[in-house]
Protein backbone atom coordinates (compact mmCIF):
# COMPACT_ATOMS: atom_id res chain seq x y z
CA UNK A 1 0.00 0.00 0.00
CA UNK A 2 0.96 3.53 -0.45
CA UNK A 3 0.85 6.15 1.99
CA UNK A 4 -0.91 9.54 0.82
CA UNK A 5 1.45 12.07 -0.03
CA UNK A 6 1.72 14.46 2.90
CA UNK A 7 0.37 18.32 1.67
CA UNK A 8 2.10 21.37 2.41
CA UNK A 9 1.64 22.14 5.85
CA UNK A 10 -1.51 24.65 7.19
CA UNK A 11 0.44 27.62 6.94
CA UNK A 12 2.75 27.18 3.81
CA UNK A 13 1.56 29.09 1.00
CA UNK A 14 -0.18 27.48 -1.77
CA UNK A 15 1.86 26.44 -4.76
CA UNK A 16 -0.77 26.74 -7.35
CA UNK A 17 -1.96 30.40 -6.27
CA UNK A 18 -1.36 33.23 -8.20
CA UNK A 19 1.49 35.46 -7.61
CA UNK A 20 0.90 39.17 -6.17
CA UNK A 21 0.34 41.49 -8.94
CA UNK A 22 2.70 44.26 -9.68
CA UNK A 23 5.77 46.39 -11.49
CA UNK A 24 9.36 45.70 -9.43
CA UNK A 25 9.54 48.21 -7.67
CA UNK A 26 13.69 49.04 -8.46
CA UNK A 27 13.17 48.61 -12.19
CA UNK A 28 10.18 51.48 -11.32
CA UNK A 29 12.51 54.02 -9.55
CA UNK A 30 14.69 53.62 -12.18
CA UNK A 31 12.46 54.53 -14.81
CA UNK A 32 11.14 57.27 -13.05
CA UNK A 33 15.01 58.52 -12.34
CA UNK A 34 15.79 58.49 -16.35
CA UNK A 35 12.29 60.00 -17.13
CA UNK A 36 13.08 63.24 -14.44
CA UNK A 37 16.88 64.22 -15.89
CA UNK A 38 14.88 63.76 -19.80
CA UNK A 39 11.96 65.64 -18.86
CA UNK A 40 14.19 68.72 -17.42
CA UNK A 41 16.37 68.40 -19.51
CA UNK A 42 13.71 68.85 -22.38
CA UNK A 43 12.15 71.67 -20.41
CA UNK A 44 15.53 73.40 -20.03
CA UNK A 45 16.16 73.36 -23.70
CA UNK A 46 12.43 74.47 -24.86
CA UNK A 47 12.71 77.85 -22.10
CA UNK A 48 15.95 78.42 -23.46
CA UNK A 49 14.57 78.44 -27.02
CA UNK A 50 17.92 76.24 -27.99
CA UNK A 51 18.24 76.70 -31.60
CA UNK A 52 18.71 73.16 -32.88
CA UNK A 53 15.55 72.08 -31.05
CA UNK A 54 13.64 75.26 -32.51
CA UNK A 55 15.15 74.20 -35.78
CA UNK A 56 13.76 71.02 -36.55
CA UNK A 57 10.65 71.75 -34.65
CA UNK A 58 9.90 75.00 -37.29
CA UNK A 59 10.70 72.24 -40.19
CA UNK A 60 8.60 69.36 -39.13
CA UNK A 61 5.47 71.51 -38.19
CA UNK A 62 6.09 73.05 -41.96
CA UNK A 63 5.92 69.90 -43.48
CA UNK A 64 3.05 68.27 -41.78
CA UNK A 65 1.22 71.81 -42.13
CA UNK A 66 1.54 71.75 -45.87
CA UNK A 67 0.06 68.04 -45.68
CA UNK A 68 -2.98 69.07 -43.82
CA UNK A 69 -3.87 72.04 -45.98
CA UNK A 70 -3.40 69.58 -49.16
CA UNK A 71 -5.53 66.57 -47.25
CA UNK A 72 -8.85 68.12 -46.03
CA UNK A 73 -10.15 65.32 -45.52
CA UNK A 74 -8.07 63.45 -43.45
CA UNK A 75 -7.44 66.60 -41.58
CA UNK A 76 -11.39 66.91 -40.46
CA UNK A 77 -10.68 63.26 -38.97
CA UNK A 78 -7.97 64.15 -37.27
CA UNK A 79 -9.67 67.11 -35.78
CA UNK A 80 -13.10 64.96 -35.06
CA UNK A 81 -10.27 62.39 -32.82
CA UNK A 82 -8.37 65.13 -31.29
CA UNK A 83 -11.71 66.96 -30.06
CA UNK A 84 -13.76 64.10 -29.17
CA UNK A 85 -12.17 60.48 -28.98
CA UNK A 86 -8.54 61.39 -27.68
CA UNK A 87 -9.94 64.81 -26.24
CA UNK A 88 -8.50 65.33 -22.48
CA UNK A 89 -11.46 65.67 -21.40
CA UNK A 90 -13.15 62.12 -22.84
CA UNK A 91 -9.42 60.58 -21.23
CA UNK A 92 -10.30 61.84 -17.96
CA UNK A 93 -14.04 60.56 -17.70
CA UNK A 94 -12.47 57.08 -18.75
CA UNK A 95 -10.28 57.69 -15.67
CA UNK A 96 -13.17 58.37 -13.66
CA UNK A 97 -14.83 55.77 -14.52
CA UNK A 98 -12.06 53.19 -13.68
CA UNK A 99 -12.24 54.74 -9.92
CA UNK A 100 -15.93 54.48 -9.64
CA UNK A 101 -15.41 50.18 -11.31
CA UNK A 102 -11.72 50.20 -8.30
CA UNK A 103 -14.32 51.43 -5.53
CA UNK A 104 -17.34 49.84 -6.42
CA UNK A 105 -16.22 46.31 -7.82
CA UNK A 106 -13.30 45.48 -5.50
CA UNK A 107 -13.74 48.32 -2.78
CA UNK A 108 -9.93 49.62 -3.13
CA UNK A 109 -10.72 53.05 -2.12
CA UNK A 110 -7.15 53.95 -1.60
CA UNK A 111 -5.99 52.32 -4.94
CA UNK A 112 -9.03 54.41 -6.42
CA UNK A 113 -7.72 57.61 -4.69
CA UNK A 114 -3.95 57.11 -5.78
CA UNK A 115 -5.61 57.13 -9.70
CA UNK A 116 -7.39 59.89 -9.40
CA UNK A 117 -4.52 62.23 -7.70
CA UNK A 118 -2.00 60.87 -9.97
CA UNK A 119 -4.61 62.31 -13.07
CA UNK A 120 -4.96 65.51 -11.07
CA UNK A 121 -1.61 65.58 -10.55
CA UNK A 122 -0.83 65.59 -14.57
CA UNK A 123 -3.32 68.46 -14.99
CA UNK A 124 -1.36 70.44 -12.62
CA UNK A 125 2.03 69.98 -13.97
CA UNK A 126 0.75 70.71 -17.26
CA UNK A 127 -0.89 73.77 -16.54
CA UNK A 128 1.93 75.25 -14.34
CA UNK A 129 4.76 74.25 -17.47
CA UNK A 130 2.31 75.97 -19.45
CA UNK A 131 2.32 79.10 -17.42
CA UNK A 132 6.20 78.94 -16.27
CA UNK A 133 7.73 78.56 -19.81
CA UNK A 134 4.91 80.43 -21.70
CA UNK A 135 6.07 78.65 -25.26
CA UNK A 136 4.12 80.34 -28.32
CA UNK A 137 2.26 77.96 -30.53
CA UNK A 138 2.78 77.72 -34.22
CA UNK A 139 1.36 80.40 -36.41
CA UNK A 140 0.07 80.31 -40.21
CA UNK A 141 -1.56 82.10 -42.73
CA UNK A 142 -4.12 79.69 -43.45
CA UNK A 143 -4.41 77.30 -40.26
CA UNK A 144 -6.67 74.46 -40.06
CA UNK A 145 -7.54 74.43 -36.43
CA UNK A 146 -6.93 76.33 -33.33
CA UNK A 147 -5.47 76.16 -30.06
CA UNK A 148 -5.04 78.33 -27.00
CA UNK A 149 -2.94 78.58 -24.23
CA UNK A 150 0.58 78.20 -23.96
CA UNK A 151 2.26 75.35 -26.33
CA UNK A 152 4.54 73.27 -24.21
CA UNK A 153 3.68 70.77 -22.95
CA UNK A 154 0.45 68.99 -24.58
CA UNK A 155 -2.01 68.56 -22.21
CA UNK A 156 -3.65 66.35 -25.22
CA UNK A 157 -0.45 63.94 -25.36
CA UNK A 158 0.37 64.31 -21.44
CA UNK A 159 -3.18 63.51 -20.18
CA UNK A 160 -3.92 60.57 -22.89
CA UNK A 161 -0.22 59.43 -21.44
CA UNK A 162 -1.34 59.05 -18.25
CA UNK A 163 -4.79 57.58 -18.20
CA UNK A 164 -3.34 54.84 -20.91
CA UNK A 165 -0.64 54.32 -18.32
CA UNK A 166 -2.97 53.96 -15.20
CA UNK A 167 -5.24 51.77 -16.87
CA UNK A 168 -2.20 49.43 -17.81
CA UNK A 169 -1.08 49.42 -14.34
CA UNK A 170 -4.60 49.04 -13.11
CA UNK A 171 -4.61 45.51 -15.59
CA UNK A 172 -1.41 44.28 -14.61
CA UNK A 173 -1.88 44.70 -10.64
CA UNK A 174 -5.35 42.83 -11.21
CA UNK A 175 -4.05 39.90 -13.44
CA UNK A 176 -5.80 40.53 -16.49
CA UNK A 177 -5.37 37.92 -18.74
CA UNK A 178 -2.99 38.63 -21.52
CA UNK A 179 -5.44 38.85 -24.81
CA UNK A 180 -7.06 41.74 -22.84
CA UNK A 181 -3.62 43.13 -21.55
CA UNK A 182 -2.23 43.13 -25.30
CA UNK A 183 -5.69 44.82 -26.81
CA UNK A 184 -5.83 47.72 -24.50
CA UNK A 185 -1.76 48.06 -24.68
CA UNK A 186 -2.31 47.84 -28.47
CA UNK A 187 -5.18 50.60 -27.95
CA UNK A 188 -3.47 52.58 -25.42
CA UNK A 189 -0.25 53.17 -28.17
CA UNK A 190 -2.56 54.02 -30.92
CA UNK A 191 -4.14 56.98 -28.26
CA UNK A 192 -0.61 57.75 -27.11
CA UNK A 193 0.93 58.17 -30.32
CA UNK A 194 -2.35 58.88 -32.75
CA UNK A 195 -3.24 62.01 -30.18
CA UNK A 196 0.33 63.79 -30.28
CA UNK A 197 0.34 62.88 -34.33
CA UNK A 198 -2.81 64.93 -34.74
CA UNK A 199 -1.86 67.77 -32.33
CA UNK A 200 1.48 68.39 -34.95
CA UNK A 201 -0.60 67.95 -37.99
CA UNK A 202 -3.49 70.19 -36.90
CA UNK A 203 -0.32 72.57 -36.29
CA UNK A 204 -1.53 73.58 -33.20
CA UNK A 205 1.66 72.27 -31.01
CA UNK A 206 5.22 71.85 -32.26
CA UNK A 207 6.79 68.15 -31.94
CA UNK A 208 9.27 68.97 -28.73
CA UNK A 209 5.71 69.97 -27.20
CA UNK A 210 4.35 66.24 -27.78
CA UNK A 211 7.51 64.93 -26.80
CA UNK A 212 7.32 66.79 -23.32
CA UNK A 213 3.53 66.06 -22.76
CA UNK A 214 4.61 61.89 -23.34
CA UNK A 215 7.55 61.84 -21.17
CA UNK A 216 6.12 64.09 -18.17
CA UNK A 217 2.71 62.39 -18.83
CA UNK A 218 4.93 58.62 -18.51
CA UNK A 219 7.06 60.49 -15.30
CA UNK A 220 3.65 60.72 -13.51
CA UNK A 221 2.48 57.43 -14.25
CA UNK A 222 5.65 55.84 -13.25
CA UNK A 223 5.69 58.44 -9.69
CA UNK A 224 2.16 56.82 -8.94
CA UNK A 225 3.07 52.99 -9.41
CA UNK A 226 6.56 53.97 -7.56
CA UNK A 227 4.71 55.79 -4.65
CA UNK A 228 1.61 53.50 -4.23
CA UNK A 229 3.67 49.95 -4.05
CA UNK A 230 6.53 51.63 -1.55
CA UNK A 231 3.41 52.05 0.54
CA UNK A 232 0.60 49.64 -0.29
CA UNK A 233 2.29 47.19 -2.12
CA UNK A 234 2.61 43.46 -0.99
CA UNK A 235 3.50 43.47 3.15
CA UNK A 236 2.03 46.68 3.39
CA UNK A 237 -1.34 47.45 5.10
Amino acid sequence: MHSPAAGPPPDAPDPRAPAPHGPRPRGVVRAAVILAVLCLALVLLVALSWHPLTALDGDIARTTHTWAVDEPGLTHVFRVLTDWVWDPWTMRAVCAVAVIWLVWRHGDRWLALWVAAACALGTAVQQTLKWAVGRERPVWRDPVDRAHYAAFPSGHALTATVVCGLLLWLLYRYGAGRGLRRTVLALAVVTVVGVGWTRIWLGVHWPSDVLGGWLIGALVVTLAVASYERWHGPGHP
